[in-house]
């Protein structure tokens, strides 16, 4: 199972990327966590001790450079645009609990018409987790889908657009919408976080009239105050994890016996 999530910065993408990637793995999937949003904040929510010492691999330049032939920031020169990239995530992943995390770093936009040694080393990389892994692979993504190309758009099970309620969160979610359906991607599903009241779930309901919503993961301010002391945020609220185990049983795959 291959699974996007995205949304408007700040809405708990991380959360729900990290929360689902410690369910799968506690029943016994083989995961693999890849962190997509240069704010990097996967590796602390998943629980790792030290996430400042995780190598983004945007930033791996002796590798960059003998896999692509050239060295990271020669946008003009001439390098491998299809480098081998199998071996990294066994050699260049940190493992926590049954996770894998890989990190990438700053992936070039999309539509920005660049091409640099790093760039394709990173879109090669995530082709390759999408495409031909067996595990469960979970992207944690900025606001857009730049990330995703055509051709690597198709590997994605689902996509989860995470948002709160209000406007601006909406709106972002109706573009990652559009841009999602310009790429043909299979499935969209939408999950309300930091909701308080049913007046709340109906207006992400009503804003977003004809989506598949996975679950409504209520506010907590325990969450907040567990971050802010530096505590496990997984054990800090019974009824947000209640309700991420929903959305998990929701995604596991009809054939799965864990």
């Amino acid at each position: 199972m291959k699974l996007a999530i995205s949304g408007k910065g700040g809405v708990g993408k991380t959360l729900l990327a990290a929360s689902l990637a410690r369910r799968f793995a506690a029943s016994g999937f083989s995961v693999i966590a890849i962190d997509a949003d240069p704010d990097a904040n996967l590796a602390a929510t998943l629980g790792f001790a030290h996430p400042e010492k995780i190598t983004p691999i945007s930033e791996l330049n002796e590798i960059i450079e003998e896999r692509t032939g050239a060295k990271p920031g020669q946008s003009g020169s001439f390098f491998k645009l299809n480098p081998r990239v199998d071996d990294l995530p066994e050699r260049y992943s940190a493992k926590l609990d049954g996770i894998k995390l890989m990190v990438m770093g700053r992936i070039k936009r999309g539509g920005t018409g660049c091409y640099c040694p790093e760039g394709v080393l990173l879109q090669a990389l995530l082709s390759h987790l999408l495409l031909q892994r067996d595990e469960v692979v979970i992207l944690d993504m900025e606001a857009g889908i730049e990330h995703l190309a055509r051709g690597t758009s198709k590997a994605v099970d689902k996509l989860i657009v995470v948002v709160e309620p209000g406007h601006r969160s909406i709106e972002t979610a109706r573009t990652i919408y559009q841009l999602a359906q310009d790429l043909g991607l299979p499935s969209i599903s939408v999950v309300g976080n930091k909701v308080k009241t049913p007046a709340e779930k109906d207006f992400i309901t009503s804003s977003l009239p004809g989506s598949d919503f996975l679950g409504f993961i209520p506010y907590d301010q325990a969450i907040i105050d567990a971050d802010l002391a530096g505590h496990p945020i997984f054990e800090a609220s019974g009824q947000v994890a209640a309700e991420i185990d929903n959305i998990f049983r929701k995604l596991l795959p009809a054939k799965a016996t864990h």
